[in-house]
């Protein structure tokens, strides 16, 4: 079976994602901080007949990173790494005059730093791999400029830069960089709570968009669900 070590896979997108993966029988390596939530989660996909691994911590922590990829050496080996764990900066967001530096670093650490320190982790797993493959989540802010949402932005314009650089150091390995859209989760709650969400897409709704990825295997390059989805068509 393959395997696929999602960050950030306790709630919102990640769980979604990782719920369309057990269904396609894919052992899992999941990651989030909070470890009750994370194992409600590993439990639930678990009635898949799929191996799941649970295993709570902050991909800021190097050890941490280390014990995502040794568990999915324990299964076997790893087919995609999912970097969807992020961080806003500040919530909720505020002005660039406003954004404590120390948020701004943040973000750049859980955005940037640590998806490219569980990439290196990664990345002899993912070569021996017959479809090696990484997924980073992006944000239609890493290439719009919204008002607040400059920290944020910029942390996922460095991971679309890291991205493509990748895929060009990497030629064998797909490196894939996807903004979702707009979608109904805690993160967008935390970073504007005075809006109204209720007409947002759901995670879930986004999902198929992104199987198509593992379907059709487009080059290397950054997407966008939406057009994903239009190509489906």
């Amino acid at each position: 079976m393959p395997v696929a070590i999602v960050t950030g896979a306790s709630k919102g997108f990640g769980r979604a994602w990782a719920t369309a993966l057990a269904a396609r029988g894919w052992d899992l390596v999941l990651d989030a901080r909070s470890a009750g939530p994370l194992a409600e989660t590993a439990a639930e996909l678990k009635g898949h007949h799929t191996r799941v691994l649970a295993v709570s911590g902050d991909v800021t922590d190097p050890w941490h990173r280390g014990a995502l990829v040794a568990a999915a050496r324990e299964l076997g080996g790893l087919d995609l790494l999912v970097n969807n764990a992020s961080a806003l900066g500040a919530e909720p967001l505020v002005r660039l005059d406003e954004l404590p530096l120390d948020g701004l670093r943040q973000a750049l650490e859980t955005n940037v730093v640590a998806a490219l320190g569980l990439i290196r982790e990664a990345l002899p797993l993912l070569r021996e791999s017959a479809a090696g493959a990484v997924l980073n989540l992006s944000s239609d802010a890493a290439a719009e400029a919204y008002e607040t949402w400059g920290g944020y932005g910029a942390s996922k314009a460095a991971l679309d830069q890291l991205s493509a650089v990748l895929a060009v150091e990497e030629p064998g390995l797909r490196v894939w960089a996807v903004d979702p859209g707009d979608m109904r989760t805690d993160l967008y709650r935390a970073a504007v709570p005075l809006d109204d969400d209720s007409g947002r897409p759901s995670p879930e709704s986004v999902v198929p968009a992104f199987l198509r990825l593992l379907d059709a295997r487009p080059a290397s390059g950054r997407y966008s669900a939406p057009d994903l989805a239009e190509a489906e068509r």
